[in-house]
């Protein structure tokens, strides 16, 4: 580690409360923030869910948006753990009072949006934290405050009312300041190690150190486990700090993501550049999840319901893997090996992820989108996702597809066999309604809550034909 974090007790540090500096100590850096909270007596901010859902645990961090600019960050504090705040700025409803209302209050006084209460405070943290960088649209802003049992218009004409407001306050004038870049840490509490190392080799080291580590980035996978089943980890790792993981490069070829770029970035800086991924972004989770989950943290959890890993193997994605002893890339059709398990060996961790741009060669148009079935919108697990790709000449033959789905087996998985079929076909309806029966006969789903098996089943085929019906020629 570096001699910042050396330097640090390793028992305690620092973070910052509305304003107020608060030292940690001998507390299990697996404590949600949410819980820290409430105890050390900020109940404005509400458990509801403990899963990312309802919001009504929102809070602001300081941080920086996708072009390296100071923001506050709308987050569900009941997905963050305690280590991962050390050294930064935290803003709960107690904090954005100032003498008088906050003009976000205020507006909500103003149009009587007040719901019954309880979630009140999770609404105004994410109008607080789009009032300050430009997006409080009403569509988006509470996307992720999910209650409804009153007064919802009121609090949506409460964000139109500021929706042309230029903030100039003490708020905005300290935000470059709480913004820092994260600083290396070395923590241990209640017998559990917390490590955020802020160079790549040192991640490196420690895993060899410590090869039963739990790697962590945003936590809102992980962060389940620590809110709802409260569980501990002897050794986390944290990758949030290292500055080669949050890097996205492009060239008229292909596009890299660092493992460690938040979603919320990859939706701003690659609006546009493949559709599909702009529309499983848009429904993957509301903005406080979109803030801290990764691309890494999405596709290394290898879950069977993961929405971006469908996305991904559509547009056949490389994942790069790296360790102490050097690197090595796998197209991502190889790297789910079964439930929950992947090619990641000991001491790797997943550096990046390349999708190609280019299309087939012969071809003259691309044929993309994708699709995310689920109880709710962007709240909620998938029930089967879907991704598309199809290239055709001018003859509307198809050169080039590609069928990914989740849902719908052990792992995100295509279905190649299909794939093959489609090679020389037109694309029409008769392909397609004869590919269906193919479809049926590839998968085998499960039945769970969400849904049952024939359920699944139809949506593999019926999903296909809804995208020929959108995006046809």
């Amino acid at each position: 580690m570096t001699q910042q974090a050396l330097s640090l007790p390793a028992n305690q540090f620092t973070l910052t409360i509305n304003g107020t500096t608060t030292r940690i100590k001998n507390l299990a850096p697996t404590m949600t923030l949410l819980a820290y909270l409430r105890q050390s007596g900020y109940v404005g901010t509400k458990e509801g869910c403990g899963d990312g859902d309802c919001g009504a645990c929102t809070v602001a961090i300081a941080g920086k948006d996708s072009h390296g600019h100071p923001q506050y960050q709308a987050v569900n504090s009941c997905l963050v753990p305690i280590g991962a705040v050390a050294g930064r700025a935290v803003i709960t409803a107690e904090g954005i009072a100032n003498g008088q209302l906050h003009p976000v209050q205020a507006a909500m006084v103003e149009m009587a949006g007040s719901q019954c209460g309880y979630c009140t405070p999770g609404f105004i943290m994410s109008m607080f934290a789009a009032y300050y960088d430009g997006s409080l649209s009403d569509d988006i802003c509470i996307e992720g405050n999910l209650c409804r049992c009153t007064g919802y218009v009121p609090i949506r004409k409460a964000a139109q009312l500021l929706a042309e407001a230029v903030p100039d306050d003490h708020f905005s004038a300290e935000l470059v300041h709480r913004a820092s870049d994260l600083s290396a840490i070395a923590y241990t509490g209640n017998e559990q190690q917390f490590y955020r190392p802020t160079e790549l080799s040192e991640a490196l080291q420690l895993l060899q150190q410590y090869p039963e580590a739990t790697l962590v980035t945003g936590a809102t996978d992980l962060g389940l486990e620590m809110s709802w089943h409260r569980r501990t980890y002897p050794v986390l790792i944290s990758l949030e700090g290292i500055a080669a993981l949050k890097q996205i490069s492009q060239t008229d070829d292909y596009v890299e993501i660092g493992a460690a770029v938040p979603l919320s970035h990859i939706e701003d800086l690659l609006h546009g550049i493949f559709p599909s991924l702009d529309e499983m972004l848009h429904w993957f989770a509301a903005r406080q999840v979109r803030n801290r989950a990764t691309l890494g943290g999405n596709i290394g959890t290898a879950s069977p319901i993961g929405d971006l890993p469908p996305v991904l193997l559509a547009l056949d994605a490389t994942v790069k893997l790296i360790s102490i002893n050097g690197d090595r890339n796998l197209p991502l059709v190889n790297f789910f090996k079964g439930y929950r398990q992947t090619e990641l060996k000991q001491g790797e961790i997943i550096y990046s992820v390349t999708i190609p741009k280019k299309i087939t060669s012969g071809a003259n148009q691309r044929l993309s989108q994708s699709y995310k079935i689920g109880k709710r919108g962007t709240d909620d697990i998938s029930i089967v996702a879907a991704a598309f790709v199809i290239d055709v000449d001018a003859e509307q033959r198809i050169l080039h597809a590609r069928l990914a789905y989740g849902g719908v087996a052990a792992t995100p998985i295509r279905a190649i066999a299909v794939e093959e079929m489609l090679i020389g076909q037109p694309w029409n309806m008769t392909t397609v309604r004869s590919i269906k029966s193919a479809l049926y006969e590839v998968f085998t789903p499960l039945s769970d809550l969400r849904g049952s098996a024939n359920y699944r089943k139809m949506l593999i085929g019926n999903l296909f034909e809804k995208f020929f019906v959108e995006y046809s020629s």
